[in-house]
């Protein structure tokens, strides 16, 4: 890597030189060439700095060179215009990306209160429906009726739950840790899996932070307790004075990060919408697992993300 570092150097020299000895259109494209090149060898933007740094100055040594400084910064500027065109689309896509799950989580708000208002006006009119067939049936038929009446309050109760999950009113109202509370017993309450959420984010965050980490929680306690065989799940949460950490661990049958990623019937286990749901607001997703031995999903995510949206998102 060095070598091919090195090599690099030698060659942004000879191109500058070229350019400072009366180049013109030419060697400008060869700089930008050049930097295309360094892009794909792997170059970061930073040391594509240095390196031009260090260049520019050997370059611009000479005295009595004229004009020498101002036909570097053009040759200069043309080096990094790739790595400024790549940063660019790469911030207009995670843009999009980020006003495409607003307009995601949206729709599903409305799918919610669709669910919760029409479905349980429909609900309701059917609980009517069947206490006015009541005094028409005989004895032996009001079994029955008790049983269709169950299981239409086993729906209602699952339709209030998908509402719930679909527009979390106790997100917007109370914020990120009463929000995941309610969804750790909620999950507790269906399934063998014990829950324990603790910690605090000292205040509310930008509302994209709180539902990216209501949503990643979801998904992630959702897979624990349909894959990994736990019987206790634990998430906390911190907020220090650069970043949001969020942590949830199981005691379960532990996977492979790395096979989880592959092709097949455990692909992803989700973690790919995870992963991109974070990035997407500059954050990072760390996995700390191996067979048998539960797993850790680390969500990190800096708050200046929060600080950003706080004013455009709160109001």
């Amino acid at each position: 890597m060095r070598a091919s570092r090195s090599g690099l150097e030698e060659r942004c020299a000879r191109a500058l030189r070229r350019h400072l000895e009366g180049g013109g259109e030419d060697t400008l494209h060869e700089s930008y060439e050049f930097g295309r090149l360094a892009m794909a060898e792997g170059v970061g933007v930073l040391d594509m700095a240095l390196l031009m740094l260090r260049v520019t100055l050997d370059a611009c040594r000479d005295p009595n060179g004229n004009g020498t400084v101002e036909r570097a910064e053009g040759f200069v500027l043309e080096c990094l215009s790739p790595f400024e065109m790549a940063y660019r689309g790469a911030w207009e896509a995670n843009q999009a990306l980020r006003h495409l799950d607003e307009r995601r989580e949206e729709q599903a708000r409305g799918i919610g209160r669709e669910l919760h208002d029409v479905a349980g006006q429909l609900l309701a009119t059917a609980h009517l429906a069947l206490e006015r067939l009541r005094p028409h049936l005989a004895p032996a038929g009001t079994a029955g009726l008790e049983q269709v009446a169950a299981a239409l309050h086993q729906v209602e109760d699952e339709l209030r739950r998908l509402a719930h999950e679909l527009r979390p009113a106790i997100l917007e109202d109370l914020g990120l840790v009463p929000a995941l509370r309610f969804l750790g017993e909620g999950l507790a309450r269906r399934s063998k899996l014990t829950v324990a959420v603790e910690g605090s984010t000292r205040g509310r965050l930008a509302a994209p932070v709180e539902t990216a980490l209501y949503r990643v929680a979801q998904e992630a306690l959702s897979n624990v307790a349909r894959h990994s065989g736990a019987s206790r799940a634990a998430l906390s949460i911190e907020r220090t004075e650069r970043e949001v950490v969020c942590c949830i661990r199981d005691n379960g049958c532990g996977f492979d990060p790395a096979a989880a990623a592959l092709p097949g019937p455990r692909r992803g286990l989700g973690l790919a919408g995870i992963r991109e749901r974070v990035t997407r607001l500059g954050g990072t997703m760390d996995i700390v697992s191996q067979p048998q031995s539960g797993a850790e999903l680390w969500i990190r995510i800096p708050l200046e993300v929060s600080y950003a949206h706080a004013h455009s998102d709160r109001g």
